[in-house]
């Protein structure tokens, strides 16, 4: 059993990581600005820019589902990152990070990502930029046992569970049928997978069906 802080609990993606890690029998806190709505029993009632170090050492794993999608606010995808960063550093706590898949590389690491294709929705560009900016921080920092996991180009809240996913690398791919989706449920069992097992630190990985 692991002691595990999700942050920002209350979105899809921290209430599918809760649920999931809860019924692996893992002792989970919510951390959370208001209300907590997810299944964690135990929470934590702060905003993640208030956080300190004191309020994280006891953890054996902190995982971050922060999320915004207003562009006026995008610049907190990085800047909730530099704050942990500094809340973490050289705790060698382990700290995943939900990422996004428009930083993924479309043929070769360093080379042109999915949100720069031309076929990119443009509506979702600047997201995809303000993500990409944070995954970029976190590959620069020092003390920071980081593990980035990227969903699938469709990360669909509303499927249903297969129990199965693939996990890959920093290229994009998809399945026989050139589709690239993903269930929350099942982004969140590859999350929760990842905590168990260890060793990606410092590592970009995505995962889909």
């Amino acid at each position: 059993m692991m002691k595990i802080a999700v942050l920002a609990a209350n979105g899809q993606a921290g209430q599918a990581i809760v649920k999931e890690a809860l019924e692996r029998g893992h002792d989970v806190t919510a951390v959370v600005r208001s209300e907590n709505k997810s299944l964690a029993k135990n929470v934590l009632a702060k905003d993640i820019m208030d956080l300190e170090a004191t309020d994280l050492k006891d953890f054996d794993v902190v995982v971050t589902a922060f999320g915004v999608f207003q562009e006026n606010l995008l610049y907190l995808h990085t800047e909730t990152l530099q704050h942990l960063a500094a809340v973490l550093k050289d705790s060698d706590i382990p700290f995943y990070v939900v990422g996004g898949a428009g930083s993924l590389y479309l043929t070769e690491v360093g080379g042109v990502t999915l949100s720069e294709d031309p076929n990119f929705p443009e509506e979702y560009r600047p997201l995809a930029t303000a993500m990409k900016e944070g995954l970029d921080f976190l590959r620069k920092s020092t003390g920071l046992a980081w593990t980035y996991l990227s969903p699938a180009a469709d990360f669909d809240a509303q499927a249903p569970a297969k129990g199965e996913y693939v996990l890959e690398g920093e290229i994009f791919t998809t399945d026989v049928d050139g589709i690239s989706k993903i269930s929350y449920a099942d982004y969140a069992k590859a999350m929760v997978d990842l905590m168990e097992e260890g060793g990606h630190a410092g590592t970009r990985l995505s995962v889909r069906w």
